[in-house]
């Protein structure tokens, strides 16, 4: 319900007797106002189901319904909405405790058509204040909940352009990127805001549950489905009703339980575990994987229909070791958050520290800086964080240069070599993820260095198996000669032609034979 012009304000008129009901009704349309009637409490709890009424005049006594069971009634159905309450002399005791119960006002019979116009203008006029409120709060939450968000990278400044975009929809909705990126965080923010803010946001770990202990807390039971089953249960399915579902590893679901999964996101109908009534709900899906998908369905172990379901948004979360230039907010955010919680002045992180933590290549990502920075604040003895307060492990690396300068004149082939090896030096090693960075194949990054080059995992040829001539064996080690200097070998793209067409050569000569 959002904040009205007070006179374009709709007011339902719920009294059994005619004559008042007709009275009211033309006080207040003289005023300006929208007047709907209902003649008994059923039909006035239909007619603010439909989500216009601002106001309702709700009669004390009246048959079926009564007032102050209408009263609790409309205010499960509509919280915001106003109602006031219409009372005899004798009745007065009870109209008291209708306020207790969240009414904003009564009013006497007989009435005068001032007293109504004052109470129905205040009334209307604390509803408008407190929708404005909600509204500049939730203004606020939206600010607060980019501020969740952190990082100014291009990588993560796109991904938090495709929440916005993607929010206010009812979409489906899936996030990919790899264990500690912040799926949950951006699911979270995903919901909070859209309009089902003021819902549920559910959230269920696919990994964490057997499958059939899994089946029932998403669809839940009924008593007496399987043994142990002595209530009842509502599964998330229904406790996300109006909001948000998370499905938290969705590539762990197995492929029996896809199948009634696909038909939820179908037509949001499904059956709890020993019922034959079904059961119809509004949920919306964020699923979330650190899986290829598709590499799943081509292997059998996933849905094609279910992925083309969940995927109508796919959002891919950027690992760390892609956006360090994140890293120092987001220790600076941590060291924040953890000062407060363990009570400790920390003003900041030294250079020396800092460039550490940036040429670490963060496997665990975002959760990974997190706990070595709450564990360096615990440790650190000063009011910054230095070296020695890191683990072991990046305290002890060697800094990695994230730029690389090569002097004006360098031999264009001793450049490339440089820059070859230095990106390997980077990635730790992994040529794969070097000759990615580079833009090249990563049988090129062997074929440019010599083995004593390639560090890291060295020991592997292009195609990742031991490398004959690290082990000792293959046709150098055997004769006892010494593999040739790659320093004085040919330019690779001659030398990769020259090599064709000696081969060609070869085949000329035994086809001649």
């Amino acid at each position: 319900m959002r904040p009205m012009d007070e006179r374009r304000a709709t007011i339902l008129i719920a009294v059994d007797e005619q004559t008042i009901r007709e009275a009211l009704e033309k006080v207040l349309a003289q005023a300006g106002y929208r007047v709907l009637l209902a003649e008994d409490g059923e039909r006035a709890l239909d007619l603010a189901r439909g989500g216009e009424v601002n106001l309702v005049l709700a009669d004390l006594k009246m048959p079926g319904i009564e007032g102050l069971d209408l009263l609790k009634a409309l205010k499960l159905v509509v919280p915001d909405l106003e109602v006031v309450m219409i009372t005899g002399h004798g009745t007065i005791e009870a109209a008291v405790e209708a306020m207790k119960e969240g009414a904003y006002d009564f009013v006497t019979k007989p009435f005068k058509k001032m007293e109504i116009l004052k109470t129905v203008r205040k009334a209307l006029e604390k509803q408008s204040l407190v929708l404005e409120n909600r509204s500049l709060h939730q203004l606020l939450a939206d600010v607060e909940e980019k501020e969740r968000v952190i990082g100014s990278s291009a990588a993560m400044q796109t991904v938090w352009d495709l929440v916005c975009q993607v929010a206010p929809s009812s979409a489906n909705v899936l996030i990919h990127g790899e264990s500690g990126t912040g799926k949950e965080l951006i699911a979270t923010a995903i919901h909070r805001l859209s309009p089902r803010r003021n819902k549920a946001l559910v959230k269920v770990s696919c990994a964490a549950l057997p499958e059939t202990l899994l089946e029932s807390e998403l669809f839940g039971y009924e008593r007496g489905a399987f043994t142990g089953a002595h209530t009842r249960k509502e599964g998330r399915f229904e406790l996300a009703d109006g909001g948000t579902l998370l499905l938290d590893e969705i590539g762990e679901v197995p492929l029996s339980l896809q199948v009634k999964l696909l038909r939820v996101l179908q037509d949001g109908r499904f059956e709890r575990l020993g019922s034959v009534k079904t059961t119809q709900v509004d949920v919306r899906i964020i699923a979330s994987t650190n899986k290829n998908l598709e590499e799943a369905i081509r292997q059998g172990t996933f849905r094609e229909d279910l992925y083309y379901r969940l995927n109508v948004i796919g959002i891919t979360l950027p690992g760390l070791r892609d956006r360090t230039e994140d890293i120092p907010l987001l220790a600076a955010h941590f060291i924040r958050l953890y000062g407060r919680k363990n009570q400790k002045e920390i003003k900041g992180i030294s250079e020396d520290a800092l460039e550490q933590l940036c040429s670490y290549p963060w496997p665990g990502n975002v959760r990974e800086l997190e706990n070595v920075i709450e564990r360096a604040v615990i440790l650190a003895r000063g009011s910054h964080i230095g070296v020695a307060d890191l683990p072991p492990h990046i305290s002890r690396q060697e800094a990695r240069p994230r730029q690389l300068v090569i002097a004006i004149g360098t031999p264009l082939e001793d450049a490339e070599r440089l820059l070859i090896r230095e990106t390997v030096r980077y990635c730790g090693g992994d040529k794969n993820t070097a000759a990615h960075l580079l833009g090249i194949a990563s049988r090129t990054i062997y074929r440019k260095l010599e083995p004593r080059e390639l560090g890291g995992r060295g020991g592997e040829t292009q195609e990742g198996e031991p490398s004959t001539e690290a082990s000792g064996e293959g046709p150098a080690a055997a004769t006892g000669e010494s593999p040739p200097s790659r320093d004085a070998a040919e330019p690779a793209g001659r030398a990769d032609v020259e090599e064709d067409e000696s081969a060609a050569r070869r085949d000329r000569a035994a086809k001649s034979q």
